[in-house]
């Protein structure tokens, strides 16, 4: 009898022993399933905003696509505009991108100028590694096709330029391509970019022939 309550106390001291580390052991995993749930739900929520960021920058994105699109298509309706290059191509077939603020057609009132500078190390006859010419516009004609794209032609004659030039403008959008047909040669060349406002413009002109 005295041998079997001897085993039960070491029994239960033993098991006194163990409760304590049984009960951190369970506190511990219970700490950890709620930091991780917390760092879900923070997840989750940070996600939540992000989407409904994005969400708002594209509707604003859309906006202002919309809005530069009307103004665009306003500006080239009354010969008030500029088209600023990204990339020009020449008559081989290459094509290079080229810096918006020195590569354009630029059409005010009965004037336009059209800037090709694609060298960015190069003076060039324009001071701005390219060539810039400029003249009077005649016979300027803007038609709508049936998908909504316009499209601006014009001969412009000057001093250093005899060409019939010709302007397509994309339907809910400001970008734009534009082909320059020389009257006295076959090297056309074709610009594509967007469509701005001239006074919104910040092209640099260089120095005309």
């Amino acid at each position: 009898m005295k041998r079997i309550l001897l085993t039960l106390i070491v029994i239960v001291a033993g098991l006194s022993a163990i409760a304590p580390d049984i009960y951190a052991q369970t506190a511990d995993r219970n700490a950890r399933s709620a930091t991780r749930k917390d760092k879900m739900d923070a997840w989750h929520k940070d996600m939540a905003e992000f989407r409904a960021r994005s969400e708002q920058d594209r509707r604003l994105a859309a906006l202002t696509d919309s809005i530069a699109s009307v103004q665009a298509r306003a500006a080239l309706q009354n010969q008030d505009f500029v088209l600023e290059a990204e990339s020009v191509t020449f008559k081989n077939g290459s094509t290079v991108f080229v810096n918006s603020s020195t590569n354009f057609i630029s059409v005010k009132g009965n004037r336009a100028v059209v800037q090709i500078s694609p060298s960015n190390f190069a003076s060039g006859p324009n001071g701005l590694g390219g060539v810039t010419v400029d003249g009077i516009i005649s016979g300027q004609q803007v038609t709508k096709g049936k998908d909504g794209r316009l499209t601006f032609s014009m001969s412009v004659m000057g001093v250093g330029i005899n060409a019939q030039v010709e302007i397509y403008m994309n339907p809910n959008s400001s970008q734009a391509s534009a082909a320059v047909y020389p009257n006295f040669n076959s090297n056309t060349l074709w610009l594509s970019g967007n469509i701005v406002p001239y006074e919104n413009s910040d092209v640099f002109e260089g120095m005309s022939l």
